[in-house]
């Protein structure tokens, strides 16, 4: 199952977001938006900003320039141009709200962007205020301009060099060159110089997330002993562990951040998917459907609503939450699980045809996951349609490569042959070529498997087949070679087994009138079964005939 689909970017989000954490907001639905801006959670901090524009006006330049690095973090263009120019609106010489508008300008008029930007840096008013310079880089780097983007940088650490929003500007820009160590480096050095600098610990452990998880968990855990009420570095760790497949862990801390009253939708989906994971299936259930509450059109709830009742055999539910999950849903992005799951649910339902069309369009969406082709097969064989359940199981067994072509794999396609060759729908014809094909693929099994008895045992049932009288004995060489691997195993689990073995051995020597032999058959049968019945019956015959014959 593919899990990237329930994170974010977080490489975009380190990028984007500006530091600002000298700015302080009067209001404190702007104080806690910024908070939660400056440490790299804009997705949390973007209703909170947007109410304190309607709750206290003296903050709007402030806050107006997040919204608009927001936005531009969104990858909209015209609403972080929008309240760019509202804040200088609110206050012209705000001098930020100038440079995120000329951040703007940078990809489609560099030039003339860099005049404006340099013109303002020059200003009496601006030219000591680091966090101008600041900016003025963030808005080189998030272009793409990393030289530019250096050379604010470097102005800034001479206006302030013990600075910690210096040091993760530089970060930033090693971070975007692909220089993990030295991005956090200057991570490290801005908690240095300011231990509550919450984006530096956060952006250490996104550039490390991938790299070395453990130094990442290890610097997040340092934030949380500092910032215990923090809750958002519990779904930051909980992401690392998703990521590492430790689901338990994940879980716990998903359920931490969740009492926050951060959380968003797609948050609840992160947490019912871990749950899923973790194999939880009744508790990720509840949360799907506390999300379907809120979302009814939410396609990833209505996906796990269905693959969840699929897995705890409540059929009739998954159908109807496939139905919402196909139809009902918001852009679903389909993958091969959803189709394998929509089919098992029908398979469950004795809906065989349509069920095969539904891993057919799972195998059409995803052709490497060539085990659904085996799946197709064994339905084919609930149908007892032995033809396509062979034709289907060759696709499955050509797809693999030779080391994998096992004794295992062998096996069911030979039973499928031997079905076919029993099969009294078709010509005699048809039967011997289905059983001559069967018992070549046996032969094989009896080569892998030399001390086994697989293979003997079934080229025994297979020639029984195509000798069903036994007068040529086609299947006496097999069934002896079974009984006798068989018998050095001295294992109870096989004794049905040796029944049918001696049983047909019994009854070829009694044709041939060794009574003898045939009589030491019966009785070896009476040795694992003194009941059996056909045993004490063929004994019983022979020795009249033999009796008969004395007189």
């Amino acid at each position: 199952m593919k899990r990237n689909f329930l994170f974010f970017s977080f490489l975009l989000i380190a990028i984007f977001f500006a530091n600002l954490s000298t700015v302080e907001a009067k209001g404190p639905l702007g104080a806690q938006g910024m908070d939660y801006y400056n440490a790299g959670f804009p997705e949390v901090a973007k209703p909170l900003l947007l109410q304190e524009l309607t709750v206290d006006p003296s903050t709007q330049a402030e806050v107006c320039f997040y919204l608009g690095n927001l936005y531009f973090g969104e990858n909209k263009p015209d609403s972080a141009s929008f309240y760019f120019n509202k804040g200088l609106v609110a206050n012209p010489i705000y001098a930020l709200n100038t440079i995120g508008l000329n951040m703007l300008k940078l990809k489609s008029s560099p030039e003339v962007a860099g005049l404006e930007i340099d013109k303002l840096l020059k200003d009496k008013a601006n030219k000591k205020n680091v966090d101008i310079f600041i900016a003025a880089g963030r808005a080189y780097l998030v272009n793409g301009l990393i030289e530019k983007g250096i050379e604010y940088q470097e102005k800034a650490k001479e206006i302030k060099s013990k600075y910690a929003p210096v040091s993760v500007l530089l970060g930033d820009i090693e971070l975007a060159k692909e220089n993990v160590g030295a991005a956090c480096s200057n991570y490290e050095l801005a908690i240095y110089y300011d231990a509550s600098c919450k984006e530096a610990y956060i952006k250490y452990a996104r550039a490390y997330k991938n790299v070395n998880s453990t130094l990442a968990i290890e610097m997040l855990g340092k934030l949380k002993l500092k910032e215990p009420t923090f809750l958002l570095v519990d779904r930051e760790l909980a992401d690392i562990y998703y990521a590492t497949n430790d689901f338990n862990k994940a879980a716990q801390l998903y359920e931490n951040y969740l009492q926050s009253g951060n959380s968003n939708v797609k948050d609840l989906t992160k947490y019912a998917m871990t749950l899923f994971l973790n194999s939880n299936f009744e508790k990720s259930l509840e949360v799907a459907n506390l999300g379907l509450k809120k979302d009814p059109r939410n396609p990833a709830f209505n996906r796990l609503a269905m693959w969840i009742n699929v897995d705890l055999k409540r059929n009739d539910e998954a159908l109807k939450s496939a139905n919402l999950f196909f139809n009902h849903s918001d852009k679903p992005d389909l993958t091969y699980l959803d189709y394998r799951y929509f089919g098992q649910a029908l398979r469950e339902t004795h809906q065989l045809d349509s069920a095969i069309i539904q891993f057919q369009k799972g195998l059409d969406l995803d052709s490497t996951k060539v085990e659904l082709w085996k799946d197709i097969s064994d339905m084919y064989t609930e149908k007892t349609d032995y033809k396509n359940a062979i034709s289907t199981y060759i696709k499955y067994e050509s797809s693999l490569s030779k080391d994998k072509r096992t004794a295992d794999v062998i096996m069911p396609l030979g039973k499928l042959y031997y079905s076919l060759g029993n099969d009294s729908t078709i010509t005699v014809e048809m039967k011997k070529a289905a059983l001559i094909k069967a018992d070549s693929l046996f032969a094989q099994i009896a080569v892998l498997e030399p001390t086994g008895y697989r293979g003997n045992f079934y080229r025994g049932r297979t020639n029984s087949s195509l000798d069903p009288d036994a007068t040529l004995g086609l299947a006496k060489p097999y069934y002896e070679q079974t009984a006798t691997l068989i018998e050095a195993k001295a294992d109870p689990r096989y004794n049905s087994i040796l029944v049918e073995c001696y049983s047909y051995l019994g009854y070829y020597h009694l044709l041939k009138n060794e009574n003898a032999l045939s009589i030491s058959y019966w009785n070896k049968i009476l040795a694992i079964e003194p009941t059996n019945a056909t045993a004490k019956k063929a004994i019983i015959g022979i020795e009249k005939e033999m009796k008969a014959k004395k007189k």
